[in-house]
């Protein structure tokens, strides 16, 4: 309401109206009456250490609630690939992640509340609990959401034609992997990568999308939320990354010269030139990230493996489930729980032939608790023997952090997710290990080392460079550093800084062949795989100094150590409540991470590389 002041004139006029013989008394000076100013707002009240408390344990019981609803959803949509099931992924990813930003930027108003560390790591956490995050308008979750799953789609089903004949990516694979016909690799090559074409404005718009929630979140662009998760400074640990990458690069520089040399050798100047950048579709992987397709194009002349893997296991009659169960038994001997019996009846473990199904192996755990699965089109072959390994470390990991509180059933960081499962690979493949399981009747001489060393690092040391390069490129996507037109120049630029290869052929303006691997269509990050193959060798070379293990590392079995499972299980069951150097100090007694031990495990094999690369030219055009 209004005060209505009354003025001195008025008072004038109104008292000098009236008349008498009496003297008249002076008037007194008007004084304003005083207004009441408008009562001030009350300021919002602090929040306190309590509700911030209340607010992070709720927002765990409706994440959690939410999460194991979609991850069922999800795996419906992995296994059984139709229009409905891609319907209910779409409602159900959007849900999710409108949820998870609503949550995330509630979070921002505690920022200065003196809570207690644990509330403070889980409100962190909660930031970035979002690979893609929608910003917070209405709409936004659902615009993602159906870009997402239709990426998702058209990689899981692409198919190409060649030869009369119809493609999908496994039957390229493994054409390319066993062809020795350049025209067939480049045809392989070239098929797929058509299928990612259709991806590219699609995959602009995600970015664009993801950015904006993302900056709705408080970060710059998703680049710079994705590199936050990792306990430090996002351009630390960008820089973190090039440390590691320059202790292995060159190595990797010695192994690609002596496997351009043998190209040359096996295909002539005109398909593989001496010097410059490999041809990728030469290398036996349709991302030239794993090169032991090739291994008979550049196997040591003069010393042979008196074993292959791939017939072992077909000798002695296993299958995909005896391949399940040899991985299982691995962790059992260190001292695990066996699995569920839930795991064996709800896992994938081939591919179903009535159905379009996602064959990308992955580990799962669908309630939080113990509801493990794998899926995985899997095949009797080394490569696959080793998968099962890594997948199954997924599980048991996920297993030894069910009792953490939801925002910290996670890895230390993503890299460690993936290192525990290789580091259990590293040794399901040496012979030592082939002979404890009764694989390999004897454990051959030192003198097929070399061989032996050379197979783990075509795949080991070859994935190094691919494993930086993706989110490289990704993240200057996300900072608007390249645009959609650039997006396939820019992506060769860095495989040949990176990886020192080429495409087959010039690629035409409509490519988009970082779409042809799945963690891009998939929007997987990927620097978390870098890092596995960084950590992998340091956990096995901790492992095996704790088993008193005295030969060369890259002989060294941990299977039956159970006092190394004791102290593996005490970082596994830490999950994400800690620093990952906090987790990385409890198993290996470092806090840094350090890709010397690779160094370790492979100085037979760069020795003998230097040799064989005598009076050759290394390297490549922006070479390292």
């Amino acid at each position: 309401m209004k005060h209505l002041l009354v003025s001195a004139a008025c008072i004038a006029l109104l008292t000098g109206c009236a008349t008498t013989s009496m003297p008249k008394a002076p008037l007194a000076e008007a004084t304003p009456v005083p207004v009441a100013p408008p009562p001030a707002e009350a300021a919002p009240a602090k929040p306190t250490p309590a509700e911030a408390k209340a607010f992070v344990d709720a927002a765990e019981a409706k994440l959690a609630e939410l999460g194991e609803y979609d991850a069922h959803v999800q795996w419906v949509g992995a296994t059984y690939i139709t229009y409905d099931t891609e319907w209910l992924q779409t409602r159900a990813d959007a849900a999710l992640n409108e949820e998870t930003v609503k949550l995330a930027m509630a979070a921002a108003k505690y920022n200065d509340v003196d809570v207690d560390p644990v509330t403070r790591r889980k409100l962190n956490l909660l930031r970035l609990s979002q690979t893609l995050p929608a910003a917070d308008r209405p709409g936004a979750a659902n615009e993602l959401a159906a870009i997402s799953t239709k990426l998702n789609s058209i990689y899981a089903t692409g198919k190409f034609n060649y030869a009369g004949k119809t493609y999908n990516l496994d039957d390229a694979s493994r054409t390319m992997a066993s062809s020795r016909d350049p025209k067939v690799t480049r045809a392989m090559w070239e098929g797929w990568m058509a299928v990612a074409a259709p991806m590219k404005s699609d995959y602009a718009k995600l970015a664009q999308l993801s950015n904006e929630g993302s900056r709705g979140l408080g970060f710059k662009d998703t680049g710079a939320l994705w590199r936050s998760g990792y306990d430090m400074d996002p351009e630390a640990f960008a820089a973190e990354t090039d440390r590691l990458w320059n202790q292995v690069a060159p190595f990797y520089k010695n192994l690609h010269c002596y496997t351009r040399r043998k190209l040359n050798e096996k295909y002539g100047d005109s398909v593989q030139p001496k010097f410059g950048p490999i041809r990728a579709d030469l290398l036996g992987n349709m991302w030239a990230q794993d090169w032991t397709n090739i291994y008979d194009v550049v196997a040591p002349k003069g010393i042979k493996s008196s074993y292959s893997l791939d017939k072992l296991l077909v000798q002695k009659k296993y299958d995909p489930i005896r391949m399940m169960k040899t991985g299982e038994s691995f962790y059992t001997s260190l001292g695990f729980e066996a699995l569920p019996q839930t795991f064996w009846e709800r896992s994938q473990f081939t591919r179903p032939r009535d159905r379009e199904v996602v064959c990308h192996a992955s580990a799962w755990d669908v309630d939080n608790i113990s509801d493990l699965r794998v899926k995985m089109c899997t095949e009797v072959n080394g490569e696959d023997f080793y998968t099962v390994h890594h997948e199954l470390g997924h599980n048991f990991y996920q297993r030894a952090y069910k009792d953490q509180p939801f925002l910290f059933k996670n890895g230390a960081n993503d890299g460690f997710h993936e290192a525990i499962g290789d580091f259990i690979g590293l040794s399901s493949v040496t012979p030592t290990y082939l002979n404890q399981i009764g694989l390999l009747s004897t454990v051959p001489s030192d003198s097929e080392d070399i061989p032996y060393l050379l197979k783990m690092a075509l795949q080991k040391i070859a994935f190094l460079p691919f494993g930086l390069e993706i989110d490289r490129w990704r993240w200057e996507v996300f900072n608007g550093q390249i645009t959609e037109a650039q997006y396939n120049s820019r992506w060769w630029e860095l495989v040949k800084k990176y990886q020192g290869l080429e495409a087959p052929g010039i690629r035409p303006s409509s490519a988009f062949d970082p779409g042809g691997k799945y963690h891009v269509a998939a929007s997987v990050p990927y620097t978390r795989y870098f890092l596995a193959d960084i950590l992998q060798f340091q956990f096995q070379r901790a492992a095996c100094q704790q088993a008193g293990w005295t030969g060369p590392l890259h002989r060294c079995s941990v299977y039956n150590q159970k006092a190394v499972g004791q102290k593996l299980n005490a970082m596994l069951e830490m999950g994400q409540s800690k620093p990952w150097p906090d987790a990385l100090q409890a198993f290996t007694g470092q806090r840094d991470m350090d890709a010397s031990a690779i160094l370790d495990y492979f100085a037979p094999l760069n020795t003998w590389l230097e040799e064989q690369n005598k009076g050759q030219t290394c390297g490549w055009d922006d070479s390292i």
